[in-house]
């Protein structure tokens, strides 16, 4: 030691300036710990409320109560390598008991504290739940046929599409996005949503999936805050004729892949072709290719096919089309034409 050298005035070990590192660590305390923490959950979605805003983020339980109980914890702010334990007990249906460990440097000394804390969960309706229970909600999208009744397809591909928007809009971060109801009518669907955005998405999705069109019919409900308050009615008309459905037009077949307005852009079955038909050009409806049975092909000849009536289990000639390639012992989809008597090869 040289006359420079400085000495710690309470340990008297050398010292650079006044107090060496081990005693000024252990005159600082590393960590303190509120008494509590409380946690505000919904009890029916478990959505969480951090401050005065609700969240959807769902998280597993120990990392939340991790999450809570070092959100209680203090520490210093000249602590280094930080690393932090939580030790958690449930010690009631509301109350998790949590022992927080901290080892970290302190002006280069390593340290170790615990303290404790308790996580009380507080139940609380949260801002969504509690419109959908009280009824709130801005729109209605009812999904009608336009001069038929829709069918089962429709009214699932309706409720399957309004779903998904709703858990689409929901996960962006649209909380008030929600379905209050979602109504199997004798006449269709109807969807009571939360949001306008949220009627819109579904009107535009279910059009673009099944065809058709929707049109808006807002009503004045009320005023807050100095706006005008509406409910919006977004009515969809389906098509009379449905994708997949296989026409008849001058005793052709035809397979209808779109339909703009009163004209169907189909799939011609005998030459494999596409081209436009109206509406007024279609003659009857034979089916749908949803509902295609499976022949099997008996034999293959220039210019004739065999196929086994699924029904029947007879032979049935038909002719073949370019399109297909048919192999003996092989199913193909057809479609039969109950009038005509006549299997209709589809796929």
């Amino acid at each position: 030691m040289t006359i420079q050298t400085s000495i710690c005035p309470r340990c008297g070990k050398p010292s650079e300036e006044g107090l060496c590192p081990e005693c000024r660590a252990a005159d600082v305390r590393l960590l303190t710990c509120e008494p509590f923490v409380t946690a505000v959950y919904c009890p029916v979605c478990e959505s969480q409320k951090r401050g005065k805003t609700w969240s959807d983020l769902q998280m597993p339980r120990e990392d939340l109560i991790a999450e809570l109980a070092v959100s209680a914890v203090s520490i210093h702010e000249d602590a280094k390598d930080i690393r932090v334990t939580v030790r958690a007990e449930d010690i009631a249906s509301n109350r998790t008991a949590c022992t927080i460990e901290v080892e970290a440097a302190l002006y280069g000394v390593p340290v170790q504290e615990a303290c404790s804390t308790e996580i009380r969960w507080q139940k609380e309706a949260c801002d969504r739940c509690s419109r959908i229970s009280g009824g709130y909600y801005e729109g209605i999208v009812q999904v009608r046929g336009t001069g038929r009744k829709i069918n089962t397809y429709e009214r699932e591909v309706s409720a399957n599409i309004a779903q998904q928007a709703e858990e689409s809009l929901q996960q962006s971060g649209d909380r008030f996005s929600f379905i209050s109801e979602l109504e199997d009518t004798k006449d269709g669907v109807d969807v009571t949503v939360g949001t306008q955005h949220l009627g819109q998405e579904i009107a535009r999705t279910i059009t673009g999936a099944l065809g058709g069109r929707f049109t808006t019919h807002p009503k004045l409900v009320g005023e807050k805050d100095g706006k005008a308050l509406y409910r919006v009615t977004y009515s969809i008309r389906l098509p009379f004729y449905q994708k997949g459905d296989v026409v008849v037009s001058k005793g052709n077949y035809f397979e209808v892949r779109e339909i703009d307005g009163q004209r169907l852009r189909v799939f011609d079955l005998a030459t494999g072709s596409g081209r436009t038909l109206t509406e007024a050009e279609v003659e009857r409806l034979i089916g749908n290719i949803r509902e295609a049975e499976s022949a099997l092909v008996v034999f293959t000849q220039p210019g004739i096919v065999g196929l086994m009536d699924p029904k029947t289990y007879r032979t049935r000639e038909v002719n073949p089309v370019p399109w297909t390639f048919p192999v003996e012992g092989q199913p193909i989809r057809v479609l039969r034409d109950e009038e005509q008597d006549r299997l209709v090869i589809v796929g």
